[in-house]
């Protein structure tokens, strides 16, 4: 069995590479652009292919020399915030490289089983919670929109096409490895940078009110696995733990274990100009199907993030 990872080297692909390789006998395959630091340590277990999934030649011709049987399709561009001042590098980048993938697949022949990966920002502002598979989209985000449609892509390749697509809808995760510009990573970050002297002891913070539904990266890699492998075709599955958490809580436990004292201001550059008090997931579908069940705590998961900016800083310094 040969599994493709599109953006293997991202957050939730270079764990998904890891889970793989650990529990599955697949031959694993991913695609990459620039960066690969996250699964330098895969190197001689996994096969990288360099490809622009924009480019619909580029990609047919990667896909039919992979032949993939599985394709966990996590390419694109995730910066939330990013998306309202680049709105169209959000969706160009996310819709035109699904495409390019899908017509690859349809093109080549290659009845691969496809995860499309869309977000629970397509949902937007909750109507209720907890939030299910048939609440409405109403994204309130460019990057929700890009999402939404990705989403409604992979329905359309699967009707008309009968391509073996299966959807997830992610709500947010966070643990090791998570960029920049995600308010984990990003509290996180700056706990480590002040730690080593390398930031004045201020942490910059926006709307620590807001409620977001946190599930560690690496349950969120097992449940992509068991949804393409053990839910239904055609079907669409959220992925979340199902309890909501304040962003102060976040900020609390790094507070707690940080080696200094740090202060806490708001910086307004951090304000979203629209946020959405609550998210709360119903993974109740996923669970009934797969059997999945998230297993890593969320102060885990915090804290397992800040040690890991605490090595990037040290590698960073040390350079």
């Amino acid at each position: 069995m040969r599994a493709l990872i599109t953006g293997v080297a991202g957050f939730a692909g270079s764990h998904l590479a890891d889970y793989l390789v650990t529990h599955t006998d697949y031959e694993v395959w991913g695609v990459v652009r620039r960066t690969r630091w996250r699964v330098a340590h895969l190197q001689d277990r996994i096969h990288l292919v360099t490809c622009d999934l924009t480019n619909q030649v580029a990609t047919s011709r990667m896909i039919d020399n992979v032949r993939p049987d599985l394709v966990f399709h996590l390419a694109a561009d995730a910066r939330v915030g990013a998306s309202w001042h680049h709105p169209w590098q959000t969706y160009e980048a996310n819709l035109r490289a699904q495409l390019s993938l899908l017509e690859a697949l349809v093109t080549t022949k290659q009845q691969a089983h496809v995860l499309i990966v869309g977000s629970n920002e397509a949902y937007g502002k909750p109507v209720r919670l907890p939030v299910d598979e048939d609440h409405p989209f109403r994204p309130v985000t460019p990057y929700g929109v890009s999402k939404a449609a990705q989403d409604l892509m992979g329905l359309q390749y699967h009707l008309a096409f009968d391509l073996p697509v299966v959807r997830v809808r992610p709500f947010n995760h966070i643990g090791p490895r998570q960029s920049q510009g995600f308010v984990c990573a990003d509290f996180a970050s700056q706990v480590a940078r002040i730690e080593a002297g390398l930031q004045e002891p201020v942490i910059r913070v926006g709307n620590l009110s807001a409620r977001r539904d946190f599930t560690d990266v690496r349950d969120v890699a097992r449940a992509y696995h068991l949804a393409l492998t053990q839910g239904h075709v055609g079907d669409v599955y959220n992925v979340g733990s199902g309890e909501a958490h304040a962003i102060q809580e976040i900020l609390d436990i790094l507070l707690r274990a940080s080696r200094v004292p740090i202060r806490v201001e708001v910086d307004p550059k951090r304000l979203r100009p629209s946020d959405v008090p609550e998210v709360r997931c119903d993974a109740g579908k996923l669970r009934s199907h797969t059997g999945w069940e998230p297993t890593i705590p969320f102060e885990t998961s915090v804290l397992d993030t800040l040690e890991d900016w605490r090595r990037r800083v040290r590698e960073t310094s040390n350079e």
